[in-house]
């Protein structure tokens, strides 16, 4: 199994671990992964780290649909990648959430489903310049039709030649967007998947695979890649490193999002937490944020993570690497020592 490294989004300071990222691509780590929400953005520091490196991959997990049109995230992605020399870049996408999409980008939530579909297949064709690009999508239409349009729209090919095999991924946890994932894209970013979950989500992608079939596209775990993620901490006190994560658990499932509409909190009711779910929202919303924290269940923390002594996260490291359909973990820490640990648990390099 691939190793990848998170290094997520900013704070409100932006530092990129320039030497961690050298490191972890020295020990054979193969993708550098970045993120947004609303402060700094996805794309932007991989074009610094694709100027301090030479083989990394270079993934974002995710670039929001709201922030950019498809056209331009195409362009994003492809400009990286020529800079990069080619063959580096990792388009990964979302949805994000509908308070982020309406309050922070300005844009309608609409029907998430389609404009992910009209998103892929517009920055594919952006992509493979085979002719001018036009699209009549539900949610997207190039050229555009709709309220203050001028009515001079007309389709265009991107003056640059780009690589047009460029890896398109999607960052999805519900039954539908997964399996449009496994059907359109050629990889996936799972929310919360774990060893334990993977025989809730395998159906679903079984199902994207078969209707792409279904339309003459060969598509199978042969072709695509499962990329899944880790917080890990390394600390000879598991207790102290699983109570460090708590207050991020506490953040998406208590407040990352409407009270009715929270994708993460939802997702830990779906596998057995109801009750602690509804309780972390509770007093999230209450501005209780160190009692939220303190209400997230040692059980869901370990089941995601990979925290303890460099022995217990080798260990604990092989029910990932036997889970058939991941083909790849990306590593969230900020520990130098954790890139090490994961390199040596994944056999990357010679034991300390």
């Amino acid at each position: 199994m691939r190793l990848g490294l998170s290094i997520g989004y900013s704070g409100a300071n932006l530092e990129i671990p320039i030497d961690r990222i050298k490191r972890a691509e020295a020990l054979g780590y193969d993708a550098v992964w970045t993120a947004e929400a609303y402060g700094s953005d996805a794309v932007t520091p991989l074009a610094y780290i694709a100027a301090h490196t030479s083989r990394i991959r270079l993934g974002t997990a995710i670039m929001q649909l709201a922030a950019r049109t498809p056209a331009n995230a195409a362009m994003s992605a492809a400009t990286v990648d020529a800079m990069a020399g080619g063959g580096r870049f990792i388009a990964g996408l979302g949805v994000s959430g509908p308070q982020i999409v309406e309050g922070w980008y300005g844009q309608p939530w609409g029907r998430p489903y389609y404009r992910l579909k009209d998103y892929v297949e517009i920055m594919r064709k952006v992509f493979r310049r085979e002719s001018p690009v036009s699209h009549d999508g539900h949610e997207i239409s190039l050229p555009y039709h709709g309220p203050g349009e001028a009515g001079v729209g007309k389709p265009l090919k991107s003056i640059l030649h780009m690589n047009p095999d460029i890896p398109i991924m999607i960052g999805a946890g519900n039954e539908a967007t997964v399996r449009l994932t496994a059907e359109i894209c050629d990889g996936w970013l799972p929310l919360g998947l774990t060893p334990d979950a993977a025989k809730e989500y395998l159906p679903w992608v079984e199902e994207g695979f078969e209707r792409a079939r279904a339309k003459g596209i060969d598509k199978g775990f042969h072709n695509f890649e499962v990329v899944a993620s880790a917080h890990v901490d390394v600390d000879s006190d598991v207790k102290a490193a699983l109570d460090r994560l708590k207050p991020e658990v506490a953040l998406y499932v208590g407040g990352m999002g409407h009270r009715n509409k929270n994708f993460h909190n939802d997702m830990m009711v779906r596998r057995g937490f109801g009750d602690a779910a509804r309780r972390i929202q509770e007093l999230f919303l209450a501005g209780h944020k160190d009692e939220a924290a303190s209400a997230v269940p040692d059980e869901w923390v370990d089941e995601k993570a990979l925290v303890g002594p460099p022995a217990r996260i080798k260990q604990r490291y092989r029910r990932w690497e036997d889970t058939e359909m991941i083909d790849s973990l990306y590593v969230r820490s900020n520990q130098d020592e954790a890139v090490e640990v994961m390199a040596e648990a994944a056999r990357l390099n010679a034991p300390r």
